[in-house]
């Protein structure tokens, strides 16, 4: 399945009954497996969850931790970049080269990377972590 067809099917799932900005997102890991996730809103809007979000969580309860594409849609009049939380979420999971295509239901694509969007990123060297 491609990510595009991925994340346009599992963005009709989308739980936004207060914006009715539904979102998808599709997340190839490394084994080739795709991963999907759509934005789950709560009355209590800091409690909601992004697509990036849910497809990440998706790779890892599947048992992979490494990103190796991913796409986002929404229904925007231009493509919509993941929130600050979400690129940094991008980032734990995927290096800087990691492509990330922005999409909307009207065919618009723009095309970048995880370091694009999140340059300097912090990471676990940051901890001394290797």
């Amino acid at each position: 399945m491609s990510l595009l067809q991925a994340a346009t099917e599992v963005r009709l799932n989308a739980w936004a009954p207060y914006s009715g900005f539904r979102v998808g997102a599709a997340v190839r890991g490394a084994s080739g497996a795709v991963y999907r996730g759509c934005n789950v809103e709560n009355a209590a809007y800091p409690e909601g969850t992004c697509a990036e979000a849910g497809a990440i969580a998706a790779m890892v309860a599947a048992g992979e931790t490494r990103l190796r594409e991913v796409l986002v849609i929404a229904d925007s009049p231009h493509p919509v970049p993941p929130c600050g939380g979400c690129r940094q979420k991008l980032a734990e999971f995927g290096g800087p080269e990691v492509q990330v295509t922005l999409c909307t239901t009207s065919g618009l694509e723009r095309r970048t990377t995880i370091g694009d969007l999140l340059p300097g990123a912090f990471g676990a060297t940051h901890m001394g972590a290797k």
